[in-house]
């Protein structure tokens, strides 16, 4: 799993948790915020390194708050993996409010010869999630 070594460029990090697993991200901005939690998600499936942004998707998440869009998005990204069998490692919001999100992510279509597979995740979970001006904590059902 690749992290920044310089705190100042830290994207996210890996946190531990007792049955599932999880990620803290960081950003400036919420946009970035929900942007590192996406490649901290993929980054705990995967090897990123391997993974080749050659295919486009626009997303579209709604949410209650911003809590739930959160995990909305980050859940549309899992069914979409699911269900195109892709990895996604590039990642763009491009319109973000309180109830919604619209964004560009890319990827490639899962190939065993070429990508290491760490685990799948099922789901994120409202289970200790936080959001802060700076970062948001979340877990994982794997």
């Amino acid at each position: 799993m690749s992290t920044s070594k310089n705190m100042a460029d830290l994207r996210f990090k890996p946190i531990d948790h007792p049955s599932d697993v999880g990620i803290i991200a960081y950003g400036k901005t919420l946009q970035e915020i929900f942007e590192n939690a996406a490649l901290g998600m993929f980054s705990l499936m995967a090897d990123l390194d391997k993974v080749k942004p050659k295919q486009t998707l626009r997303l579209r998440v709604e949410g209650e708050d911003l809590e739930s869009l959160l995990v909305n998005w980050l859940n549309e990204l899992i069914f979409n993996e699911d269900a195109k069998k892709m990895l996604f490692k590039a990642f763009k919001i491009t319109k973000l409010s309180s109830t919604e999100v619209e964004a560009e992510v890319a990827g490639e279509k899962v190939d065993p010869k070429i990508h290491d597979i760490y685990r799948p995740i099922k789901a994120a979970t409202y289970n200790q999630l936080e959001i802060h001006p700076n970062w948001a904590k979340v877990i994982f059902d794997v």
